[in-house]
């Protein structure tokens, strides 16, 4: 928060930040819906980028910003009884998601593997390489690696290519659902 009580945007210096809120047709239809009922979104900025930069590695390089600011969302799912379970985890970017232990012992599956990402797109309603915990199906976890909420920006997708979302980490831990998981990525 600024002195005088608005809102200043997470921001980096090669990126302009708009108010993610006030910009809706920059998002995916379910991310602007999400936000728009979410308190912490007065945080949340949006910043256009170049849709070939949309993978966290070039995005990073081109617009430097470091890959420990960088939340990375993937989409895992296993069975158990016949009932499958699917996870979002955001994970920083200068690790991965430990999917065979951590993830595959708290979804309680025997397998864990990588939702097709045909699927992923099709049932969130964003594009590859956009995909948010913001928005996501109900009934999905999302998981957030702890070390995110140290961060004092994170970005992450904003359900299209051509945008990402900057959060201040801390608010990571109140997107609705989100489930904190200690050692998330390794």
């Amino acid at each position: 928060m600024a002195h005088d009580g608005r809102v200043t945007l997470p921001s980096f210096p090669s990126l302009t930040s708009l108010p993610a809120t006030e910009h809706p047709d920059k998002v995916a239809p379910p991310v602007a819906a999400a936000l728009a009922s979410w308190p912490g979104a007065a945080e949340v900025a949006v910043v256009e980028i170049d849709p070939a930069l949309a993978d966290t590695a070039a995005m990073s390089e081109a617009y430097d910003v470091p890959m420990t600011a960088g939340g990375n969302c993937v989409v895992v799912a296993g069975t158990r009884a016949g009932e499958e379970r699917v996870a979002a985890c955001v994970v920083r970017a200068d690790t991965r998601a430990d999917v065979n232990t951590l993830v595959r012992r708290m979804l309680d599956v025997r397998k864990c593997s990588f939702l097709p990402m045909d699927r992923a797109v099709d049932e969130t309603g964003m594009e590859h390489g956009g995909i948010t915990p913001f928005g996501l199906p109900s009934g999905w976890r999302v998981l957030v690696h702890d070390a995110l909420l140290d961060e004092p920006v994170v970005v992450v997708g904003s359900g299209v290519r051509r945008s990402k979302l900057l959060v201040p980490g801390r608010l990571l831990a109140d997107v609705p659902g989100a489930e904190v998981v200690p050692g998330l990525g390794r």
